[in-house]
């Protein structure tokens, strides 16, 4: 089954449908003070009247981990709320919960193989494979049947996802605080803390174990070049400056 086919009805509906959430509260307490009734009346006013489609085309959820680049000890938990755009490429927001009290934490977007290798060379040193993340069953969609995740994941393990978080909620416990970091996914045993999985497969009721004995069968595809670059110590990051007019005439100029 290559990327270019489409989902199964089956596991379209099975993703539309399940539910799999409401166990992983926000790690972070924003202050403010509570919500004044005319707020909560305002946004039931603006909940019913108001078309928001493109959040509710965020049909699809994922469950995984990632790191910071450059920083293999800053790792967290990361949930997707994606939209496949088409065949080749998936939009996600990530959120560090999965109920009404998570905050939104990122954003990754993902491209199947075949897109990959059209990047130019630099450009590839952003992007992670999944690899991993499917073959060691750390990534999941929780809510859905196995089979319908079986198949999912036989699509996901030769993508390439790139990644920005804007809420480090490993540790900014109260706002957003510095710029956007570059994050990456793991690509072997022993570099994911085995207590972060110990916690999400409690919360949820899962074997990762399970899952990877169950995937076995998914074939593992060739890395394509480039990708993970942070194995051979070239770590991309942002930085904070102030030559702005050198970043626009870089990025829109040339």
């Amino acid at each position: 089954m290559n990327v270019h086919s489409c989902i199964p009805v089956l596991v379209l509906s099975a993703l539309l449908l399940a539910c799999g959430g409401k166990n992983t509260p926000s790690n972070v307490e924003t202050p403010g003070k509570e919500k004044t009734t005319k707020d909560k009346v305002l946004e039931a006013g603006a909940d019913l009247l108001q078309d928001k489609r493109p959040l509710k085309a965020l049909d699809m959820y994922l469950d995984g981990f990632h790191f910071y680049n450059g920083d293999m000890k800053g790792q967290m938990e990361a949930h997707h709320y994606c939209r496949q755009i088409n065949n080749d490429c998936i939009q996600c927001v990530i959120f560090d919960g999965n109920g009404a009290d998570a905050k939104i934490m990122g954003v990754e977007y993902i491209v199947s193989e075949q897109v990959f290798k059209t990047l130019p060379a630099d450009e590839r040193k952003l992007w992670h494979s999944h690899h991993h993340e499917v073959k060691s069953g750390t990534l999941i969609a929780p809510g859905i049947p196995e089979v319908a995740e079986h198949e999912l994941m036989e699509k996901l393990v030769s993508t390439y996802g790139k990644t920005f978080h804007t809420w480090h909620t490993d540790k900014d416990l109260v706002l957003p605080m510095g710029h956007p970091m570059v994050m990456m996914g793991f690509t072997q045993e022993g570099q994911l803390q085995d207590s972060l999985v110990a916690a999400r497969d409690k919360r949820f009721g899962i074997s990762t174990a399970e899952k990877k004995e169950n995937r076995a069968d998914i074939p593992t595809p060739a890395i394509q070049a480039g990708a993970n670059a942070w194995e051979k110590g070239e770590i991309r990051q942002l930085k904070v400056t102030d030559d702005y007019k050198g970043v626009l005439s870089h990025h829109h100029l040339n």
